[in-house]
C-alpha cells in the first residue's frame, strides 16, 4: 500500500514520518500531498492510491505536531517555540528533495488541504520554479488584521500558561461560527456532508485535536503570510495552479474567498489559474459526495500539464 520513511524535522529534534506511494507501470509525475490541521497524511491514502493507478508517484509527510511527528502524545498540535512555520516549510521541502532523488526529473506537483493550502501557497512562492504545478484545495482569503490579532490572542495566551497550553477561547476565537450553518448534528458538521465521514473524524485520535497555543499561532502565521500581496506576487506567472472548493466551505469564505485569491492569482499575471467549486460540498471534499468528480478534477489537471511537460 505504502512504504514508510524518516527524515530528521528542521526543528532539530523531532523525526518526521512520511510516506510514499508508487504506481506498478510507468511514473507520469510526482504528487506531494500537504495535510491539513489536526489530521494527519495517511488520511489521503485511498486518494494517493487513485493517482498511483494513474501512473503518479505520491508522498505525504505528518507536520510537526501531528500524526506520528511528534515525541509524545502530548505534542498534538503543538509547535515548537511559538511560530513554527519556517520550520514546517522545511520539513515539506526536505521531503520533496529526499523524493526528487529517487523520482529524477519527473514533473514534481504540490498539493495542500486547508492548513495545508496556506503551506503550500507560501511555498509555491518561494520554491515554485522547482514545481510544475499545484493544487490548493480547501483555502480561503483572511485579512492581515485578523491574523495578527489570532497571533496576539496566541502569544498572550502562552505567556500566561506556555506555548503548550490548550486554549477553547482561541479554538473558538477560529472556527466558533464555522458550524452555524449546519445544524449542529456534531461540532464538525462543517467537515462534510457525509455524516459517515464526520464520524470517523471524530473517531480518530489523531484528528480534531485541540491545537496548542503555539500550534494556533504557527497557524495564523502561515495564513498571514499565504494571503500577502508579495506573496501572490512572487508565485511564477508559468505555474499552472488549480484552485478547488466546496460552495459550503467556511474556510473559504463559501467559495468568496476563493475567488478572492483566484482574482489576484490572475491580477498578478499568472497564466494557467483554474478555479472548481462544487455546489453544496463543504470543507474536506475529498471526502464529501463530490469526492469521484474532485479525484477526476485534479488528476485530469495533473495529466494535461504533465502532456505539456512533456
Amino acid at each position: 500500500m505504502h512504504e514508510e520513511i524518516t527524515y530528521p524535522s528542521a526543528d532539530k529534534k523531532t523525526t518526521i514520518h512520511a510516506y510514499i506511494w508508487r504506481p506498478r507501470g510507468q511514473v507520469r509525475g510526482v504528487v506531494q500531498i500537504v495535510h491539513g490541521m489536526a489530521e494527519y497524511a495517511l488520511r489521503y491514502e485511498p486518494f494517493a492510491l487513485y493517482l498511483a493507478e494513474r501512473g503518479f508517484m505520491v508522498c505525504a509527510e505528518d507536520h510537526l505536531g501531528h500524526g506520528k511527528s511528534v515525541l509524545s502524545a502530548a505534542e498534538l498540535g503543538y509547535f515548537d517555540g511559538g511560530d513554527g512555520t519556517d520550520t514546517v516549510l522545511a520539513d515539506i521541502r526536505r521531503l520533496r528533495q529526499i523524493v526528487v532523488g529517487q523520482a529524477g526529473d519527473l514533473p514534481y506537483f504540490m498539493m495542500g488541504h486547508s492548513m495545508g493550502s496556506f503551506f503550500t501557497r507560501a511555498y509555491i512562492a518561494a520554491h515554485g520554479a522547482e514545481l510544475a504545478g499545484a493544487v490548493i484545495m480547501g483555502t480561503g482569503f483572511q485579512p492581515a488584521a485578523l491574523t495578527w490579532f489570532g497571533r496576539c490572542a496566541a502569544a498572550l495566551a502562552a505567556a500566561f500558561g506556555g506555548w503548550k497550553r490548550r486554549s477553547r477561547f482561541i479554538d473558538r476565537l477560529a472556527f466558533g461560527s464555522y458550524n452555524k450553518k449546519f445544524g449542529g448534528r456534531t461540532p464538525y458538521d462543517w467537515l462534510s456532508a457525509d455524516e459517515g465521514n464526520v464520524d470517523r473524524y471524530i473517531a480518530d485520535g489523531l484528528c480534531g485535536v485541540t491545537f496548542t497555543c503555539g500550534g494556533f499561532y504557527t497557524l495564523f502565521s502561515i495564513v498571514g503570510r499565504a494571503c500577502r500581496g508579495a506573496t501572490v506576487k512572487q508565485t511564477p506567472r508559468r505555474l499552472p495552479l488549480l484552485l478547488v472548493s466546496g460552495g459550503d466551505d467556511p474556510v473559504g469564505g463559501y467559495s468568496a474567498g476563493v475567488k478572492k485569491l483566484y482574482d489576484k492569482y490572475v491580477s498578478a499575471g499568472i497564466s494557467d489559474v483554474n478555479m472548481i467549486i462544487y455546489r453544496g460540498a463543504r470543507h474536506e471534499i475529498l471526502n464529501d459526495f463530490c469526492a469521484p468528480q474532485v479525484r477526476e478534477d485534479i488528476a485530469d489537471f495533473l495529466m494535461r500539464v504533465c502532456a505539456k511537460e512533456n
